[in-house]
């Protein structure tokens, strides 16, 4: 069993996650700056699902791995829509 953990927005994600995750992160922060978002008292929440990363911002955003090993990114406002 592997426990999760919590990190602040723009604070050092953890070691543990893989590149790909780390790199959908920053780009979602990033995103959020530019927008001028404010942040303040924000967090991410690090679960694993099956042994794999599952990554979620307090506003919903939610970030996993696909079969490939690539970060998929699912925002709150896309919830209910289907592709």
């Amino acid at each position: 069993m592997q426990l999760g953990r919590r990190w602040n927005v723009g604070a050092e994600a953890p070691g543990e996650l893989p590149e790909a995750v780390v790199v959908a992160v920053h780009e979602i922060e990033a995103e959020l700056t530019s927008e001028s978002v404010d942040t303040t008292g924000w967090g991410w929440t690090l679960t694993y699902l099956e042994g794999k990363p599952m990554v979620a911002l307090d506003d919903g955003t939610s970030i996993h791995l696909d079969d490939a090993g690539h970060a998929q990114v699912t925002n709150p406002d896309d919830a209910g829509e289907e592709d």
